[in-house]
């Protein structure tokens, strides 16, 4: 069975800090390169960070540069997203998927539509 687990979220104040993880099971997560995609009710589905397959290049939003940093181990078949200095401007949903198989719009029809790879982990930063 395949399956993907994200976790680590929750509620934190500005200016604080979350590791979210991006676990897989049934299947090598280390056949793709990896990203991190967020949405919220009211905002535009956004890719935040991604990572390459071996680990070695990563690439991240606007937004989030600087702040964020992705990594992974593929030794666990896991995926990892440091969040710092967190703003109320990132509370989202966080979703772990595949990127460069499609573009960043299908994979957010997909996130919306749930079909995503996990269930997602909220991230809520409020005072």
């Amino acid at each position: 069975q395949q399956q993907v687990v994200e976790s680590g979220g929750g509620l934190v104040q500005p200016g604080g800090s979350l590791r979210l993880s991006c676990a897989a099971s049934g299947f090598r997560l280390s056949n793709y390169a990896v990203g991190w995609y967020r949405q919220a009710p009211d905002k535009e589905c956004e890719l935040v960070a991604n990572i390459d397959r071996g680990g070695s290049s990563t690439n991240y939003a606007d937004s989030v540069k600087g702040r964020f940093t992705i990594s992974r181990d593929n030794a666990k078949n896991t995926v990892y997203l440091q969040m710092n200095s967190l703003s109320p401007d990132d509370t989202a949903m966080y979703y772990c998927n595949a990127v460069g198989i499609t573009t960043v719009e299908a994979m957010c029809v997909l996130i919306e539509s749930e079909k995503s790879w996990g269930q997602g982990t909220q991230v809520t930063v409020s005072s």
